[in-house]
C-alpha cells in the first residue's frame, strides 16, 4: 500500500463479508456498498422474500452471494452463520452485525420480557456473532473486521420509552471498546457505526411534507448542525473504511454517522 495510491487502502473485492439482519434498512445498505465494493457475501434475514429480493439486487450489481434464512438467535444460529461464510467462501474477513429491534414504551408500561427482548437482540446476539467471528478469523491468521451497529442513543437519552434501546446500545459501545482492547494485537478490528436518524421504512414519515412530520423534524434539526436528517449515503463511507485496510489502526471506536448531532 502507498500513500501515492490511497484509494488502495479502501478496496475490499475479493473479500468476504457477513452481514446480518440484511434485509434491513442498514443491513441493505452494507449488502449494497459492499457489494459494489467488490466482496462476496453471506447476507442473512429472518424474512425469506426480503432477503431474496436484496440477494438478487447484489447479483446484480456483479457479486457471489448466498443467502441465509435465519436471524442470529442464540449461538448454534451465530456459529452456523459463519460457518455457512467458511463453507461457501472459505474464510470469512468482515462481518457486519446490522440485526436488532427497538420496543418502544415508558419504564412503567414496559414488561419485563420487553427490556429484555429488546437487549437480547441488541447485545447478546451482538455479542454471540462477534464470538463467533473472532473464533474464525483467529483460526485464519489473517486479521479481519467486525463491524456493529449502534446508535446516537448509546450516548444520549430519549423521553420517549426509549430505556430498553438506549440502554442496549450503551451496551454496544462497551462491547466495541472491549473488544477493540482485547483483539488489538489480532489484527481484528471491532468498531461501531451509531447514526441519529436516516431515511428508512421505519421513518419514512418523519420525511414527508405532513404538519406532524415537519413539527418533529424542525424540532429534532435544531440539535443537528448539518441541518437535515440521515440518508443511506451518509453510512456508505463509514461502513466502507470501517470495513477496509484504511481503519486498520482505529478499533474499539464508535463512528457517529449523525450530522453533528452528538456534538453539541
Amino acid at each position: 500500500m502507498s500513500l501515492t495510491n490511497p484509494l488502495s487502502m479502501f478496496d475490499v473485492s475479493g473479500k468476504t463479508a457477513l452481514i446480518t439482519g440484511a434485509s434491513g434498512a442498514f443491513g441493505m445498505v452494507a449488502a449494497r456498498v459492499l457489494a459494489g465494493a467488490g466482496c462476496k457475501l453471506v447476507l442473512a434475514a429472518g424474512s425469506a422474500d426480503a432477503l431474496k429480493d436484496i440477494a438478487d439486487e447484489c447479483r446484480e450489481i456483479g457479486t457471489d452471494v448466498t443467502e441465509v434464512n435465519a436471524r442470529p438467535s442464540d449461538e448454534a444460529a451465530c456459529e452456523a452463520m459463519v460457518a455457512e461464510v467458511v463453507k461457501a467462501y472459505g474464510a470469512l474477513d468482515i462481518l457486519v452485525v446490522a440485526s436488532g429491534m427497538n420496543k418502544v414504551a415508558k419504564i412503567d408500561e414496559m414488561a419485563p420480557e420487553t427490556f429484555t427482548s429488546v437487549m437480547d437482540a441488541n447485545v447478546t446476539q451482538s455479542w454471540l456473532l462477534a464470538r463467533a467471528a473472532t473464533r474464525q478469523m483467529k483460526a485464519q491468521g489473517t486479521g479481519g473486521k467486525i463491524v456493529l451497529v449502534s446508535s446516537a442513543r448509546g450516548l444520549l437519552g430519549h423521553p420517549a420509552g426509549y430505556t430498553a434501546y438506549c440502554a442496549s446500545k450503551a451496551a454496544v459501545d462497551g462491547i466495541t471498546k472491549a473488544l477493540g482492547c482485547e483483539l488489538g494485537p489480532t489484527g481484528i478490528t471491532v468498531n461501531a457505526i451509531a447514526p441519529t436518524v436516516f431515511r428508512s421504512p421505519l421513518t419514512a414519515w418523519m420525511f414527508e411534507d405532513t404538519d406532524q412530520a415537519k413539527t418533529v423534524r424542525d424540532g429534532f434539526l435544531t440539535r443537528v448542525p448539518k441541518g437535515r436528517l440521515g440518508e443511506p449515503e451518509d453510512l456508505a463511507g463509514p461502513l466502507l473504511f470501517l470495513s477496509s485496510k484504511a481503519s486498520d489502526f482505529y478499533t474499539g471506536h464508535i463512528l457517529y454517522a449523525d450530522g453533528g448531532y452528538t456534538a453539541g
